[in-house]
C-alpha cells in the first residue's frame, strides 16, 4: 500500500526556518518524483518543487528560489524540503505527492498524496 506520510510543520515566526519531511511506504521511492505542493486558505493547490528519480530537482513557484531546498535519502525513503527565511505568504498546507521517474508541475499528473502538514509563518 502506497503511504505518503508529511512531518515538520509548524508555527514560526517570519524569517525562521522549518524543515519538512515526506516519508514514502509500499513502492520503491528511487523510481519516483516527489514533489511538494501548498494551498492557501481560499487558494488552489500550487506547486512549490519537486525532485526526480535522478535528484534533479525543479522549483515551481519564483517567490520560494533561493529560500526552499528539496532533497531526497532513498535510503530513508524520505524527501526533504528545507525552508529558510520564511514569508507569512509561505503559510499553506504543505502536501508531497508522488509519480513516476520525472516531476511536473500539475498535481492531477501525481499518483499518491500525503495528508498535508500546515505551515504557519506569524509574528
Amino acid at each position: 500500500q502506497v503511504q505518503l506520510v508529511e512531518s515538520g510543520g509548524g508555527l514560526v515566526q517570519p524569517g525562521g526556518s522549518l524543515r519538512l519531511s515526506c516519508a514514502a511506504s509500499g513502492f520503491t521511492l528511487d523510481r519516483n518524483a516527489i514533489g511538494w505542493f501548498r494551498q492557501a486558505p481560499g487558494k488552489e493547490r500550487a506547486g512549490v518543487s519537486c525532485i526526480d528519480y535522478k535528484r534533479a530537482s525543479t522549483y515551481f513557484a519564483d517567490s520560494v528560489k533561493g529560500r526552499f531546498t528539496i532533497s531526497r535519502d532513498n535510503a530513508k525513503s524520505t524527501v526533504y524540503l528545507q525552508m529558510n527565511n520564511l514569508e507569512p505568504e509561505d503559510t499553506a498546507v504543505y502536501y508531497c505527492a508522488t509519480r513516476n521517474y520525472y516531476c511536473s508541475g500539475y498535481s492531477s499528473d501525481y499518483n499518491y498524496w500525503g495528508q498535508g502538514t500546515q505551515v504557519t509563518v506569524s509574528s
